[in-house]
């Protein structure tokens, strides 16, 4: 077994999801890993992974909106430090989770046809954003 490990360095512009796909296959590709496992975790509490269509647009702003109708600003919460967008931005990064499990099969992502991995920037302002990756395998 051989394992490598590596960061991301993702600037955001405000709330948005930010394919970096290429930049995981580009990595993963280096490492000469043919089969195993990518582990991608995200180093922050208001911001989040997933994986979902790359295709059609509309997906990425159905997402983005049904989030902010699950988790919207509003006064009812305690905690708003940075402003009336960091409780919900907590809320949506629990909804969606702080790391992702790929496979990998014949040295690629183990996506389907359709499929990205994005950081979703839960925040309005600009950040920067840390993701870990990890690949063990042979």
């Amino acid at each position: 077994m051989h394992q490598h490990q590596t960061s991301f360095t993702l600037s955001t512009n405000g709330q948005a999801l930010y394919e970096f796909t290429q930049d995981v296959e580009s990595w993963l590709a280096s490492t000469g890993i043919t089969t195993g496992l990518v582990t991608l975790f995200c180093r922050h509490t208001s911001a989040s992974l997933l994986i979902n269509e790359n295709a059609a647009p509309a997906v990425q702003r159905d997402l983005l909106r049904w989030l902010s109708k699950a988790a919207p600003e509003s006064d009812i919460y305690e905690h708003d430090d940075e402003g009336p967008d960091d409780m919900p931005a907590h809320i949506r990064t629990m909804l969606t989770g702080a790391s992702l499990s790929i496979p990998v099969v014949d040295g690629q992502l183990a996506l389907g046809t359709w499929q990205g991995v994005y950081l979703a920037e839960h925040r309005r302002i600009p950040h920067t954003r840390r993701v870990v990756a990890h690949v063990i395998g042979e």
